[in-house]
């Protein structure tokens, strides 16, 4: 009787493998076999120097010191118009503190990903056009988060 419950995992499993694969599986394996013949066709790319990731990692860096800077607009005509002295580079407005998703499901469904709130009770937008500032209040000089609909310019140094 062992033996047989024993079997029963193995058995199953193989059944599972003579099941029609489905017309997104057929596809996703055509393209994962045709993506390893490009890439031995082909070859990879000979990175040696790094110097984007490195230039990624400076730009991270210098990001996170929070340096006064100036943030504007871009009219029509091609003027630039002060919104205001800032601190830091900005935030787009769909930018997320925890990851927007977490694994779901499980069991005979498969997995899934579902979304996840942010630690306000809130699920962001997967795109949004705003972006948030840390504007210096030009009475107090504090800085106070602004909210800004049109693309903007974030420097640091002024625009002569």
């Amino acid at each position: 009787m062992k033996k047989f419950l024993l079997a029963v995992p193995f058995v199953v499993a193989l059944s599972a493998c003579n099941s029609p694969q489905s017309s997104t599986q057929i596809e996703r394996q055509k393209q994962e076999e045709i993506s390893k013949q490009g890439v031995e066709s082909v070859g990879f790319p000979a990175i040696t120097n790094f110097a984007e990731k490195r230039m990624m990692k400076d730009i991270i860096e210098l990001r996170d010191k929070m340096q006064p800077t100036y943030t504007y607009v871009l009219d029509q005509q091609g003027r630039y118009h002060k919104i205001c002295d800032s601190m830091g580079y900005g935030l787009p407005y769909a930018t997320q503190y925890t990851n927007p998703m977490r694994a779901g499901g499980g069991g005979s469904g498969g997995y899934y990903t579902i979304p996840q709130a942010d630690p306000n009770g809130l699920y962001s937008p997967a795109s949004a056009d705003g972006t948030w500032i840390l504007c210096l209040n030009p009475k107090n000089g504090k800085a106070e988060p602004q909210y800004i609909e049109p693309r903007i310019f974030v420097m640091t140094y002024p625009i002569q």
